[in-house]
């Protein structure tokens, strides 16, 4: 098998996953749709080292985050519309169950590196040490943005009047 075959059939079985990360990541369907291109592309270009990983579908996971965080670490100068957008485009069968829930708005508010962070931990199930991996920090850069993002989360369910605390696991 080629590097070519062997990576369409890499991104085609693990696409759905890998897009449902980068949407828990980006918060919205277009942003999702950029950050997975950029990953993949990446993973494309590295394909030959990264097919030859134990866990490549980690590895691009990782890929994912990082290129999340550093992307907004620089200023964009990529595309500008010159024309009208479509009046609508089709959504994933996974964007209105997300857009329903009440704390999911309150995470895409978050800054880049907090929102990761509780993506990995609370919906990818990653443990401290598995993120600070993904991200490139310390574990403890890990536990304090989580615990300001959890603070954050809080107080912001407290000014809608849910009331309720964030259940920290």
């Amino acid at each position: 098998m080629s590097i070519d075959e062997d990576f369409a059939e890499f991104a085609g079985a693990r696409w759905a996953s890998l897009y449902r990360l980068a949407y828990l990541l980006a918060a919205s369907p277009t942003g999702a749709e950029d950050l997975l291109q950029t990953a993949l592309e990446k993973a494309y270009v590295n394909w030959s080292r990264i097919s030859r990983m134990q866990y490549p579908e980690a590895y691009v996971r990782r890929m994912l985050a990082n290129t999340l965080v550093s992307s907004r670490r620089r200023a964009w100068v990529g595309e500008q519309p010159w024309g009208d957008a479509p009046e609508s485009v089709a959504e994933s069968a996974e964007v209105p169950v997300l857009d329903r829930s009440l704390i999911w708005p309150l995470v895409c508010a978050l800054p880049d590196r907090q929102r990761a962070v509780i993506v990995l931990r609370y919906y990818e199930d990653m443990s401290e040490a598995q993120i600070a991996d993904a991200l490139g920090c310390a574990p403890g850069t890990v536990k304090s943005q989580s615990a300001a993002a959890i603070g954050a989360l809080r107080r912001a369910l407290e000014a809608a009047g849910a009331g309720e605390a964030v259940d920290e696991r």
